[in-house]
């Protein structure tokens, strides 16, 4: 089965919590804090794989776990951070935010990889607290937590030509006749379930031929309407994206080669109006056919006139093969540029949230108070509201960054329920009661 879209459940590790004890040795009276802090969680990495070429690894498990970090213990130890995990994608991957839509990475390269969940940072020991006028502090943080998220893997396959036409039109026959490929071949539509890859080889072996070896992928038939769902072929029309060929294969001897040439073209265009600016053959088969040799001379005047490499063809008996090699060699780019990545490159998105990070305050269904803000979240998920020495330093940090003064805006009560992320916390006027 070839698997080319999944969706996967990626949670990070935690990160430690830190340790809040004090030193107990003898002869050292009142000894000061020496709490380690806690280790950063394992994140997950999604790396390229050359040697796959599917997403089957993701057909049957959909979440994964990157492990916590230790927490940190006295004589200042510190926790041991989590592994990361990683896992291996083919290239051609892009990885999207699920939720959102946004790409996260678009991976090509043999090696490439991107931080798809980041794990969480360790809490800090209460060594990290100690002042002059507070040398025993109680407070520790806890560990941070890890980046939960749902992501989607899009495969598109990284091939030098792309062979597209209807279904029947003799793509799988023609992948056959030119490379060492044998995908399942029969003379009805829909037969090529999922696409097939294949390796030319056009040149000969004296050092004097043409030593290039391009990839072709034979897509799944397309069908009128494919762009918008219609069809098998419309689930794999991102696979041509990555090509820098398109070979447009016609069935000759169907009742209107002219209508199917356009019906093709038009599906191309509405998917991605980029793909018909791609160098492009049009390959005229089954031209051993006698309604195909009827109909030839007239196909081939109008796309002479669309301004279309055109060669006739006969996949099943290897007529006119010799000159469709010789065309799409022209076609191809030099062996240097054949051998670098395909555009697009594989890139890794980097957003920098360049914006202050501003706290809102809104009201839910149920009439809890949702605190929004990236640093007051973190702060309040590594809060142990246990220990009233954090739970009153966490009602600092609220008047500091502005959201004790939002919460009460909005209109917050005693025994009125505020959410921060994952936290769920009771408003009283100090200090916080955790519910937990």
């Amino acid at each position: 089965m070839f698997l080319d879209r999944v969706k996967i459940w990626l949670r990070a590790g935690d990160g430690g919590a830190g340790a809040s004890t004090f030193r107990h040795e003898a002869h050292v009276p009142r000894g000061g804090p020496d709490g380690g802090d806690g280790g950063r969680g394992g994140s997950i990495h999604l790396r390229v794989d050359p040697g796959q070429t599917t997403l089957r690894d993701f057909q049957y498990k959909h979440h994964f776990r990157a492990p916590a970090g230790g927490r940190g213990s006295g004589a200042r130890r510190h926790g041991k951070s989590g592994e990361d995990l990683e896992l291996t994608i083919p290239p051609g991957t892009a990885v999207f935010d699920d939720a959102t839509g946004e790409l996260i990475a678009d991976l090509v390269a043999s090696g490439q990889s991107t931080m798809a969940a980041r794990g969480g940072r360790g809490g800090l020991g209460n060594t990290h607290f100690a002042t002059s006028t507070h040398q025993t502090p109680k407070h520790a943080q806890k560990g941070e937590p890890g980046e939960e998220r749902w992501v989607r893997l899009e495969l598109r396959l990284i091939a030098d030509v792309g062979l597209v036409g209807l279904p029947n039109a003799g793509k799988s026959t023609l992948l056959a006749a030119v490379t060492a490929a044998r995908p399942k071949i029969a003379d009805y539509p829909f037969t090529t379930l999922e696409p097939n890859l294949g390796v030319m080889d056009l040149g000969g072996t004296d050092g004097s031929g043409d030593h290039r070896r391009p990839t072709i992928a034979d897509v799944p038939g397309l069908i009128e309407g494919a762009s918008i769902g219609a069809g098998l072929g419309h689930a794999f029309l991102r696979h041509v994206e990555r090509t820098r060929v398109l070979v447009h294969v016609v069935d000759g001897s169907g009742r209107d080669p002219a209508w199917d040439f356009d019906v093709i073209r038009d599906e191309l265009r509405a998917h991605d109006p980029a793909l018909l600016e791609k160098p492009m053959l049009v390959a005229f088969n089954k031209i051993d056919v006698a309604a195909a040799t009827e109909a030839w001379p007239e196909f081939r005047k109008a796309r002479k006139r669309d301004g279309l490499h055109t060669v006739a063809i006969s996949a099943t008996t290897g007529e006119g093969i010799s000159g469709f090699r010789a065309a799409l060699a022209e076609l191809l780019p030099p062996a240097d540029e054949l051998d670098a990545d395909p555009e697009p490159s594989g890139v890794v998105v980097h957003r920098i949230d360049s914006a202050p990070d501003r706290v809102t305050v809104t009201r839910e269904p149920d009439g809890a108070y949702r605190v929004a803000g990236r640093r007051i979240e973190r702060i309040a998920a590594q809060t142990d509201f246990e220990v009233e020495e954090s739970a009153e330093r966490f009602q600092r940090d609220l008047e500091r960054l502005g959201a004790d003064e939002e919460l009460r805006r909005a209109g917050v009560q005693p025994g009125d329920t505020v959410r921060f992320g994952t936290v769920e916390l009771e408003w009283e006027a100090e200090p916080w009661a955790a519910r937990r």
